[in-house]
Formats: C-alpha cells, structure tokens, sequence
C-alpha cells in the first residue's frame, strides 16, 4: 500500500506492483502532475476498498480520535490495508497512528516516523467544552466546525490520557 507521499517521493521502479487507491490519481494531479502522468507505466493496482474495510476503518479512526484529522483519501488507504493485510507506506503520523493501534504494519517514506501512540479529541478553543468525533472524514484538514455551545472554533488536540 503506497501512500501518496510514496508516490512523490520514491522512485518508480520501487512503486512497481504497489497497491493505491484510485482517489489517489486527483490527489497526486493536484501535488506533482509530472509523476501522475507516469503512473500508468509502472504497474501499480489500482483497488477500491469494500464497505466492510471501510467501516473497519471509520471505526479504528473514530476510536483513536483521528477521524477528524483524515481525508477521504487516508481513510481509504487504511481500508485497504487492512482489507489485504498489506504493509502501508506512508509519512502521514495520523496514519502510522492508526496503524499502531490496529495492529496494521507500516512503514515510513522518507521520514522517521511516529514515536509514540496518540488519542485526539475535538475541542472548542472557547468554552473548552470537547465535542462528539465525526463519523467521516474531514475534506479540510483545517476547518473543524464550530462549538455548538459558543460558536468558536473547533481543533483537534492530543487528549490526556
């Protein structure tokens, strides 16, 4: 499994035979339409993940508190990997984050990787009051909502544990 950070950065004959998803061919068009141009040429399988990987992973990620953090994308990486017991190349720390919890073996790109287990909850920069984690991925990493109970914005904090 091959994330699009592995798609950018490694070079095509070590992607040879990589499963991605096709979502991944925007993403890449938006980042570096040279290399999506080339993707074609190295073999890659492109595969849809099934809704019960889906929901697998929806619920591992609701659970850990990154769901909130995820892409569309990211979310049906996971899935897949999950789906074949495939090894996920990636860079992202949310991810890798999951993997760890779901006993989902990865491996970094170009980075070192996490060092420690995470847990995120939703929480109002103004009241402070922690809200209920999304059920689906977030399309903006950024925008998170507002509090229902005061109206400021809402960002994903590590929780205490």
């Amino acid at each position: 499994m091959l994330d699009t950070a592995a798609l950018i950065a490694w070079p095509m004959e070590r992607m040879r035979g990589g499963l991605v998803v096709p979502s991944q061919r925007a993403e890449l068009g938006r980042i570096s339409p040279d290399k999506e141009m080339l993707l074609d040429s190295i073999g890659l399988e492109w595969v849809t993940p099934g809704g019960a990987a889906l929901a697998q992973a929806s619920e591992l990620a609701t659970q850990t508190g990154d769901m909130a953090g995820l892409s569309p994308v990211d979310l049906e990486l996971l899935a897949l990997s999950i789906e074949r017991s495939a090894t996920l190349v990636t860079d992202d720390y949310r991810l890798q984050n999951l993997c760890e919890r779901g006993g989902i073996p990865w491996l970094s790109v170009t980075m070192e990787g996490i060092q420690a287990l995470w847990t995120w909850e939703l929480r109002c920069t103004g009241c402070g009051a922690i809200q209920p984690h999304p059920d689906a991925p977030h399309a903006g990493k950024e925008e998170l909502g507002n509090c229902p109970d005061c109206g400021a914005v809402l960002r994903l904090r590590r929780s205490r544990e």
